[in-house]
């Protein structure tokens, strides 16, 4: 398998030539620099290639064991994970006030990609426990905050969601799970039921994990407004902050999965004794309120999570085909040539690259944004930025994990039949990939959330107005003679997004057919909204290289390769990408009478 490499000059692409290190000055990071901002991600990428990446595949092979209600790792996790926290790896993003290095999140969300690269499996319990982490700093007691907060953001604790049942899936309506209020006036609650698909609910890597479940209390009224969240530990803590007893908390199996076998994916049982001790958190009956604190944060996270395992498959095909001698060449006639010689392998790993390198871009920028949201000193600038990380936060989960899925499907495709052979380690790329579409809500949901939820509540405002600085972007595009046709392209493209939105939230709005115009459109409108955005994307990287190419000849200018082939990559993206997205406006003109006539039973 190919030795993964964080890809760290594209990540700083990004971050200082794209971005212009924009989160630095902002209120709060006033201690960070460029400078740190380097080494932090220098010090990332050796721990996700020298430490994690070398368990990929070893982790997938081993898998997760099972005996006595004891979750038992693959060889080698628990020290990685231990090498993480103790690098102070958790709380990277976290402020500094709840004991963390108080970074940027777009800091912390390239970490996380190339942690997730590097090993996805072992990347999701970090990534449960930030959102744990976040729920608890804003839904969470006093005493809760100060009992479980400094233990999770410093990584000797994890946290875990505890949300779906077997008769709870999406429909979180339907949790059954109770919380008894115990009689001893402790204000402490017993908890009875199951929950299915925990991922990280239990494992011997950290000396405790704190669960977050939803239930509902035996009094609680039916459907959303009588679940409420509920903090329960595996160990009880002591007054004085030592662990105690094990809570009634079993797991009762693992998830023998497709993919991410290194990840413990568990059927959790809460009170098969006396009941599972908990606590309330936040206000009783609002639950799904404070679980979305926790989700938002995950969602992101996941789609991040896709493009780290995009970057890796990339880096996995580029490496066969530049070793791989088969056929002619069609450039020089040699009959030894390696396949990246070829044009079809060339579009294959050009889509690939370009993607990539879109999606990385779209994704930090809204980290970016989230920054804007959580520290600008105006009112008013946080209140925008937050309105378009709630657009941009469906597309970044969706868009980028269902391209990832197409990369690593792309990587497996340039190997031939190497690619299904396992020893190869591009079939566990794409084994991998497959359940980020389905995590945190799947991408159908976000689909609705983007073309329901966020497009009808503002009439469409917040994405109206990043429209238009994709419009703007297009005109500079325009402005210079050698970009001016991805100018052309990507205003295209806008326009199509602004018809498609029209489209939607006309027929969103409709008394009689509004629910499922929506439903039906929700879909091809978020590719469609992905491909505008990730296109704008890699126009303010082409200008970016040009500006970088106009600087100055030598390594720094026209003559370096690195952007030469962003260059390319947006052209690639603008040109040849961007119209298989276009085309889903057609899709949403087309209308939904098929699916509204069409009848599974009968088919």
């Amino acid at each position: 398998m190919t030795p993964y490499v964080a890809p760290v000059r594209d990540v700083r692409f990004v971050l200082e030539e794209m971005l212009g290190h924009g989160s630095l000055a902002l209120p709060g990071f006033e201690e960070a620099s460029p400078d740190l901002v380097e080494a932090v991600l220098e010090e990332a990428a050796r721990l996700a290639g020298e430490v994690w990446a070398p368990l990929n595949a070893s982790g997938d092979h081993q898998g997760c064991r099972l005996k006595d209600g004891q979750v038992t790792l693959p060889a080698g996790f628990i020290e990685a994970y231990q090498a993480y926290a103790e690098g102070g790896w958790n709380g990277i993003g976290v402020s500094e006030a709840l004991g963390g290095q108080g970074l940027p999140e777009v800091v912390a969300s390239a970490v996380q990609e190339m942690l997730h690269g590097a090993n996805m499996a072992l990347g999701l319990c970090p990534m449960l426990t930030a959102g744990a982490i976040e729920a608890l700093a804003h839904h969470g007691s006093d005493e809760q905050q100060a009992v479980y907060l400094a233990k999770l953001v410093e990584g000797a604790w994890t946290g875990t969601m505890n949300l779906t049942e077997p008769q709870a899936g999406s429909d979180l309506s339907k949790v059954r799970t109770r919380a008894v209020p115990s009689e001893d006036g402790s204000g402490q609650y017993r908890l009875f039921g199951q929950k299915i698909y925990i991922t990280w609910g239990d494992h011997d890597a950290a000396e405790n994990i704190i669960h977050l479940v939803l239930a509902r209390k035996p009094d609680a009224p039916e459907g959303n407004k009588g679940i409420s969240l509920f903090l329960v530990p595996k160990f009880l803590v002591n007054a004085d902050g030592s662990l105690g007893e094990r809570n009634d908390v079993t797991c009762a199996s693992i998830e023998h999965k497709l993919g991410i076998h290194g990840s413990p994916t568990c059927t959790l049982s809460f009170g098969e004794g006396e009941g599972a001790i908990g606590t309330l958190v936040g206000e009783e009956g609002r639950g799904l309120n404070h679980m979305f604190t926790m989700m938002n944060e995950a969602r992101h996270k996941v789609g991040i999570q896709g493009i780290g395992v995009a970057e890796r498959a990339c880096q996995q095909a580029f490496a066969y085909a530049l070793d791989r001698t088969q056929g002619r060449s069609p450039r020089s006639g040699r009959n030894d040539c390696t396949i990246s010689d070829h044009l079809d392998v060339r579009r294959m790993l050009l889509s690939m690259r370009a993607r990539t390198d879109a999606l990385r871009a779209l994704a930090l920028y809204c980290a970016d944004r989230l920054d804007v949201a959580r520290h600008a000193a105006d009112e008013g600038e946080r209140r925008l930025a937050q309105a378009r990380v709630d657009v941009l936060i469906p597309v970044v989960k969706a868009f980028s994990t269902d391209q990832a899925v197409e990369i690593a499907s792309l990587g497996i495709q340039v190997h031939g039949g190497m690619g299904f052979i396992e020893e190869a380690g591009a079939a566990q790329l794409l084994r991998d990939a497959r359940i980020a579409p389905i995590y945190e809500g799947t991408n159908g949901i976000q689909a609705l959330d983007l073309a329901g939820r966020k497009l009808q509540r503002d009439g469409g405002a917040a994405l109206e107005s990043l429209v238009g600085e994709v419009e703007t972007t297009a005109a500079t595009l325009k402005e210079n003679g050698e970009l001016a046709e991805l100018g052309e392209s990507l205003a295209g493209g806008a326009a199509d997004l602004r018809a498609a939105m029209v489209r939607v939230l006309e027929e969103g709005t409709d008394p009689e057919q509004g629910a499922d115009a929506v439903q039906a459109y929700a879909t091809p409108f978020l590719s469609l909204a992905g491909h505008v955005l990730c296109a704008w994307q890699m126009g303010q990287a082409a200008l970016a290289a040009s500006a970088a190419q106009a600087a100055g000849g030598g390594a720094s200018g026209r003559a370096d390769p690195f952007y030469a082939a962003k260059r390319q990559s947006a052209d690639y993206a603008i040109r040849q990408w961007l119209p298989v997205g276009r085309a889903q406006r057609a899709v949403i003109e087309a209308g939904m009478t098929s699916l509204a006539a069409f009848d599974a039973a009968t088919q």
